[in-house]
């Protein structure tokens, strides 16, 4: 199987799908042949239907059944199937054996997504896009959840509920709300790092391919000898970042919500197949005590300069999915799936998201997600006490003991395997991060990542969204952008003033109001 990529044999190839072999008489679910599909079973060409129609019972109970819930988050999305090779040595930071030697293969699969829209919304929302890989290695399957943005909102899990309740609809109108959005953006100032890159030129990537991805997070890595780092991974696209203009993407919406997912399927389908560089970045223990910010608050970038890039390997995608939904819908990706070599960061965010994804997914999918083909570890063979529960799949592991430990030859524990030894301390407490420092990294980005013409379309960008805000959000929400930076801050109440102008200038003379003074902080 070494430096081949393909699923195990109950699941299609991941290069070329296999031939399906086209069946001649149509069947229920459980095989029995059908005589006559296009009525249902009567008493006389007008009488009542039967119960003991079982064709129709059997097909409407399924039907009425055939949506999962969809995910809370990223429930829009694409996915596709390829490899991952080796192209550097990494074995001083990491002993995962996937990364063992130069030329070593593993396949993959990555779903691409927005964050807050429902399954139905245009893929051209200014949003978030998930960028999740999973390695399908030999001791077992590797997932990186990560963004297309190196950092994100929050730094503490539990707003994370918060978070995605402020971006989605108003429980009482049904409709996003500008409110509900800027109320919580403006009142955690962590957010600013995130909203600056998201309503920067940044924010609607032109399709999946032209996009990259980070983990977000950083994991420990451990050698073969014992030693830890520290390290975050950046996959970076080999055709180039592209970002859609507001309105182009705008007019896409309206003509072709479906461009991302259109765009990454007919690349594939043509053999034009996309490819991503992945890249560690790495920290020693002793830097990560020294660093002026928490090097785990994943609102902060690592800085190239300080912890570069170190290219690993590079992926491709070559094999769209046969079916939607049991290879993309159905895919499960959760950072708690993690390999030896690879191991939790104190990252808080990190932990939360260890528990909520598994969470999730049994959710949605039952508690045995993971033997849901597009899921299972297709290199190594699972063996554990976990038996039983709805949709267990295959023989349910025979008549292998179901518990342990056992004197009848069931699977032992390796010591080798077990986690590398760490020291943590502290008192327990809830500890509060209002004096973070949330402005200076936001405030090098604003003033040295992005050109004139970049800042001036954020602001307007901003605005335009802030807009549909109360008053005193609005003003809230400029005086944290004032923090970051004077220009920031006066370029936004600026655009808010142009705004509130054009908005007055469409209402009878009677009704206007003041109108500089209704955004005007001075």
């Amino acid at each position: 199987m070494e430096g081949r990529c393909r699923y195990s044999p109950h699941f299609q190839g991941l290069e070329q799908p296999a031939q399906s072999t086209q069946p001649d008489v149509l069947t229920t679910a459980t095989g029995n042949p059908i005589g006559f599909k296009t009525s249902s079973l009567t008493v006389g060409p007008r009488g009542p239907m039967l119960l003991q129609d079982s064709v129709f019972i059997g097909e409407m109970a399924h039907f009425v059944r055939e949506r999962i819930p969809e995910r809370v988050v990223h429930a829009r999305g694409a996915g596709a199937f390829g490899c991952f090779e080796v192209t550097h040595d990494i074995t001083k930071y990491c002993k995962a054996k996937m990364f063992e030697y130069i030329g070593k293969r593993t396949p993959v699969a990555v779903r691409f997504s927005t964050t807050t829209g429902e399954s139905g919304t245009s893929d051209l929302v200014r949003d978030p896009r998930g960028f999740a890989v999973k390695f399908y290695t030999e001791e077992g399957n590797w997932d990186i959840v990560g963004n297309n943005t190196p950092i994100f909102f929050i730094r503490d899990p539990i707003l994370f509920p918060s978070l995605s309740h402020a971006q989605r609809r108003n429980p009482q109108t049904y409709r996003k709300d500008p409110n509900m959005l800027w109320d919580f953006l403006s009142l955690r100032p962590e957010t600013l790092h995130e909203v600056t890159h998201l309503f920067s030129d940044k924010g609607i990537p032109d399709g999946f391919r032209h996009m990259s991805g980070h983990s977000n997070h950083a994991f420990r890595l451990v050698n073969s000898r014992g030693e830890a780092v520290y390290a975050k991974f950046d996959y970076k696209s080999d055709l180039g970042e592209k970002y859609l203009p507001k309105e182009k993407a705008k007019m896409l919406a309206g003509t072709n919500p479906d461009y991302a997912i259109k765009d990454l399927f007919e690349a594939i389908s043509k053999g034009d197949f996309p490819s991503w560089t992945l890249y560690i970045q790495v920290m020693t223990i002793e830097q990560a005590k020294k660093l002026p910010y928490n090097p785990f608050d994943i609102t902060k970038v690592w800085y190239e300069e300080e912890f570069p890039l170190i290219p690993v390997g590079k992926f491709t995608l070559n094999r769209n999915p046969v079916n939607y939904f049991a290879e993309v819908e159905q895919i499960a990706f959760s950072p708690h799936n993690l390999v030896p070599g690879i191991e939790p960061s104190p990252d808080k965010i990190l932990h939360g998201r260890m528990f909520a994804y598994g969470d999730a997914h049994r959710y949605r999918l039952g508690a045995n997600f993971a033997q849901i083909p597009v899921n299972c570890p297709m290199r190594s063979k699972v063996a554990n006490v976990e038996r039983d529960g709805l949709m267990a799949m295959g023989d349910n592991q025979g008549n292998a003991p179901n518990y342990y430990p056992n004197s009848f030859g069931g699977p032992k524990e390796k010591h080798e395997y077990k986690e590398s030894v760490s020291c943590i301390y502290g008192d327990v407490d809830r500890y509060d991060d209002s004096n973070e420092d949330n402005f200076s990294q936001v405030r090098r980005f604003y003033r040295e990542e992005l050109s004139e013409d970049e800042r001036q379309r954020l602001c307007e960008n901003i605005a335009e969204s802030l807009s549909g805000a109360q008053l005193f959000i609005q003003k809230r929400a400029v005086k944290n952008f004032t923090e970051v930076h004077p220009d920031y801050g006066y370029r936004v109440m600026a655009e808010l003033d142009k705004l509130s102008i054009a908005k007055q200038e469409q209402v009878p003379q009677e009704h206007k109001a003041p109108i500089l003074q209704s955004v005007n902080l001075h």
